[in-house]
């Protein structure tokens, strides 16, 4: 058994560890899309031949996963911020039905989830086919995190004492809903945004399944370069996946803190 006085050595050793299990992989990968030969390391000498490559076949990609991803968080604040304040003030038990059956496409496999759209949905050929079909998609699995997140905020004893408070001094349900209601919510609802986005950006089985020659996002893109090419060419798309993703991620999580602190 470890000495207390032990621990403050141990517990930073056990998180460096931990992070460079993490890492090492994340590391390799990128290695291995700037090598010439992968076989043969950094022997073989650096080059951005592989990035190239990569911009060349799945550049269009990029963009589509980010549009994607910027509508799912769009279509969640729309459709999810009305509803998670609906099942916060409602007290039936049909509501509390309803979000538990909400939630159901986070427990269900994607492929599973996908799958019941093309019954439902696919002899719409035109829709099939669009990159609507995989909005769609995007919205099924990753509303159930923007109503969970947002509606535990709705359901704070102090916030039902506001808006008693806004009823009683005349104001109407759209003065309260966006003038006094909202606002006090703003850090859930970029925190349900945050994970909204980072979900759509990285979700793989759902579209995989639902995604078309002409509809292909990143994930998608990463798992052909991965099962047809070369390894360098798949370990370049992790790098380019890193490249666009993180930067947006951390912009996201700043504008998040910024927004935090100035409404407590």
């Amino acid at each position: 058994m470890a000495h207390p006085r032990q621990l403050p050595f141990l517990l930073p050793a056990i998180t460096a560890l931990v992070s460079v299990f993490m890492l090492a992989p994340i590391a390799l990968s990128v290695l291995a899309g700037l090598v010439n030969n992968y076989s043969t390391g950094l022997a073989s000498g650096l080059t951005l031949r592989w990035i190239s490559e990569v911009l060349d076949v799945y550049g269009s990609t990029v963009s589509a996963s980010l549009l994607l991803a910027l509508l799912s968080v769009v279509g969640c604040l729309l459709l999810g911020v009305p509803c998670a304040y609906a099942l916060a003030r409602s007290r039936s038990r049909w509501a509390r039905l309803f979000e538990e059956l909400l939630t159901l496409p986070v427990a269900v496999p994607g492929l599973a989830t996908a799958l019941a759209l093309i019954l439902a949905y696919g002899q719409l050929r035109d829709f099939r086919q669009s990159f609507v079909f995989i909005l769609v998609g995007h919205l099924v699995f990753t509303l159930p995190f923007m109503v969970r997140t947002v509606g535990a905020a709705f359901r704070r004893h102090e916030l039902l004492a506001l808006e008693e408070a806004a009823r009683s001094l005349g104001a109407n349900f759209g003065q309260r809903f966006m003038g006094v209601l909202v606002p006090a919510v703003l850090p859930a609802i970029v925190a349900g945004s945050l994970m909204v986005f980072t979900l759509s950006v990285g979700e793989f089985n759902l579209t995989w399944m639902l995604h078309t020659p002409l509809t292909r996002t990143l994930p998608v893109g990463l798992a052909d370069s991965y099962a047809s090419m070369r390894i360098e060419i798949g370990s370049a798309y992790t790098l380019v996946f890193l490249l666009v993703i993180l930067p947006v991620l951390w912009g996201l999580q700043w504008l998040g803190h910024l927004i935090e602190k100035r409404n407590g």
